[in-house]
């Protein structure tokens, strides 16, 4: 009874940890899976459009269920806020991370995307939802952030030596559709996607206030950024098989998208940044790039540089590879 005694407190207190390095895992997967859709031909909009909606009918009958007594009533002010939210993290983020996949890679869109954890902070001390003073924890967020920055110019910019792999690859990779180097649209986009993050991650601790029925609040932004997601698409998109989905890696991206990252997920991000703020889920960003860059060099026998995203980058680019073994096929160009 004493060692449950003893355990108990220390999980309670180190829960939000826990759920945040199983959020990043659950990120990692995202990140090679819809890579290997997109080069398979998955439209990356309308590939968004589908996880949105998908979650949001997955969460729903949860927050029905779960939350009838603690779901606040949705005024028109509020339903406005909820849509901005949903238009900043669940329809225009997305769209331009996954848009900036087909120009670069997974490995380096989450190294730039490495700004987040520090443009959050910044963001959130101008907005005053931070604070910041001389004592040792406000030097610690100085510190933090200035890091983080460093990290970032270095995982991007520098090349180091090769590391050696130890084996063969576990998985192969073949497909059909080449990604298009393009080094103005794909840093633009992540970018882009930096700035409607972190804007995302404050707000939501604001929204939180109002609305603190996390599930509910879950499935009213995939699905109104699932709708908002699918008119910004079929404005891009203006060919009907583009909308299509087969039995293969697209998918199985789509679900897997969909149940875990924006509807399990995002109710863990929105509870910890209920619990901890949102500055906090932020500074896990980091491990996402880590565990991306390690399952490349394990996994998919890529060869990886100290200090850089190396050769795992060329490869992604040049279109070696495109959908996950035996899950193949290949589609005509779903095209932004």
């Amino acid at each position: 009874m004493g060692c449950r005694g003893g355990i108990g407190p220390i999980f309670k207190k180190f829960k939000p940890h826990l759920l945040m390095v199983l959020a990043e895992v659950g990120y990692t997967f995202l990140n090679l899976f819809s890579e290997a859709s997109f080069k398979h031909g998955m439209n990356p909009h309308v590939y968004v459009t589908y996880r949105q909606l998908v979650a949001g009918v997955f969460v729903f009958p949860f927050a029905y269920f779960l939350e009838k007594k603690i779901r606040p009533k949705l005024t028109l002010s509020l339903f406005l806020e909820i849509s901005l939210l949903s238009l900043l993290g669940i329809s225009l983020a997305p769209n331009m991370y996954s848009a900036s996949l087909r120009y670069t890679s997974p490995t380096f869109a989450a190294s730039i995307a490495n700004i987040v954890p520090s443009l959050t902070f910044l963001l959130a001390v101008l907005l005053r939802l931070e604070g910041l003073d001389r004592s040792t924890r406000g030097m610690a967020k100085i510190v933090g952030t200035l890091v983080s920055l460093v990290g970032v110019m270095i995982m991007t910019l520098y090349r180091g030596p090769v590391l050696r792999n130890l084996g063969h690859a576990l998985v192969h990779v073949q497909g059909s559709t080449t990604i298009k180097e393009n080094w103005i649209k794909g840093p633009i986009l992540i970018i882009g996607y930096c700035i409607s993050a972190s804007l995302w991650f404050l707000m939501q601790a604001v929204t939180l206030k109002k609305y603190p029925a996390q599930l509910s609040l879950t499935t009213w932004m995939t699905l109104v950024g699932g709708a908002q997601s699918a008119v910004f698409t079929a404005c891009l998109t203006h060919e009907p098989k583009a909308w299509t989905v087969g039995f293969n890696i697209d998918l199985w991206n789509i679900l897997y998208c969909g149940v875990v990252v924006s509807g399990l997920i995002f109710y863990i991000q929105l509870w910890c940044t209920k619990e901890k703020g949102p500055v906090f889920i932020t500074t896990f960003n980091p491990l996402a790039a880590l565990l991306i860059a390690l399952l490349a060099y394990f996994a998919l026998g890529e060869k990886l540089h100290m200090g850089s995203h190396g050769s795992f980058d060329k490869k992604l680019r040049r279109g070696v590879g495109g959908g996950l073994k035996d899950l193949g096929g290949s589609r005509g160009d779903g095209g932004m």
